[in-house]
């Protein structure tokens, strides 16, 4: 077990080698680019490898406590967790949890296939697909046969906006720094507006971002989308992708133009030039958001949980997680609880700024 940037050239071809064979979609978070990224930014970042014989057969990316509470590489910016394991590789958790000197391993987007760890699971969740496998020209017919309503305002809204504020322009894959900072600094903004913690302020979280926009690699690369009227970005979003999955992570807009719905033109104009691209998948990611189910063509499930060995370390990871997962879950579990959950935290933002 080592920290993820000593990990040798062969190694990595074998995890890549190891997820292609994979059934599962080729997310771009569980590539070794991802974990070499967060190495970089957060020293207890590690990566225990399998071997069988001399090759290896399995890795599993992960952070390590002070007391060996474990938990998903990137946890609470990772939205795809897990093993990568030879398919067909037997495993005891127990053993693998000594071996890497954790009395447990929390995650909360675990992939489907992740047969080690699943069983484990407290919850169930879904994340958001939207599926451009036959072009993008297929993925409009079926919004226009499930949300006709959600396109043809979407689709006025854009030729509104390019009309009213300035002629629309889409770089699907924008180098321009500038524009990362001020998709960041509009993330913050609504982060605060919306009374949620806001993730930019972890600098940790922002030099991840920093690193990850300059990663090019087939299977996982860094991708800056922005919407512009004329020079002036309207919306933009920075996420991951791979050859076939398009991995959405941090979306926002202009508040100033939110009449104009900013931020859905610029989720389907990145279907469509992500179908040009010849990726397959875009994933939204879990967490219900009126957004994600206008756009969405279905779900897969993701899991929240844990795996613990009998410890300090294990009663540690009790009390310092699940009174607090069991309380969002409860609330999660209550729309009518849920909603006035949201305009507390709007109202306390609110009072914050005043």
């Amino acid at each position: 077990m080592g920290v993820p940037g000593a990990l040798g050239e062969g190694e990595k071809e074998r995890w890549r080698a190891l997820r292609a064979a994979s059934e599962t979609p080729r997310n771009p978070f569980m590539e070794p680019e991802f974990t070499e990224a967060v190495g970089l930014v957060r020293p207890q970042a590690r990566v225990a490898v399998v071997y069988e014989g001399l090759e290896p057969a399995g890795f599993l990316p992960h952070e390590r406590g002070p007391l060996g509470q474990g938990r998903a590489i990137g946890l609470g910016v990772s939205d795809t967790q897990g093993a990568i394991l030879r398919p067909g590789l037997r495993l005891d958790t127990g053993e693998l949890l000594r071996g890497c000197s954790l009395s447990s391993f929390a995650f909360d987007n675990l992939e489907a296939e992740q047969r080690l760890f699943v069983r484990y699971a407290a919850e169930e969740h879904a994340t958001y697909v939207i599926d451009v496998e036959k072009g993008y020209e297929t993925y409009e017919s079926v919004l226009r046969a499930q949300s006709p309503k959600f396109l043809k305002t979407t689709l006025a809204k854009e030729r509104r906006l390019g009309r009213q504020v300035g002629e629309l322009r889409f770089v699907f894959d924008e180098r321009e720094p500038a524009a990362l900072r001020t998709l960041m600094e509009w993330k913050s903004a609504q982060y605060r507006r919306t009374g949620r913690r806001d993730r930019f302020a972890q600098e940790w979280i922002t030099r991840l971002v920093g690193r990850l926009a300059a990663t090019r690699a087939p299977e996982c690369s860094g991708t800056l989308s922005v919407l512009y009227a004329g020079r002036r970005p309207l919306a933009a979003h920075f996420g991951l992708r791979s050859a076939s999955v398009l991995a959405c992570w941090f979306p926002a807009y202009d508040p100033e133009f939110a009449k104009y719905s900013p931020g859905l033109v610029l989720h389907l104009r990145m279907a469509e030039a992500a179908a040009a691209e010849g990726i397959g998948m875009l994933d939204l990611g879990r967490g219900a958001a009126e957004y994600k189910d206008a756009l969405k063509t279905g779900e897969l499930p993701v899991y929240e949980g844990a795996v613990t060995r009998p410890g300090v370390g294990a009663a540690l990871h009790w009390l310092s997680r699940e009174p607090a997962r069991r309380a969002h879950s409860y609330v999660r579990g209550r729309p009518q609880l849920a909603a006035l959950a949201a305009r507390t935290l709007k109202g306390a933002a609110r009072l914050r700024r005043t």
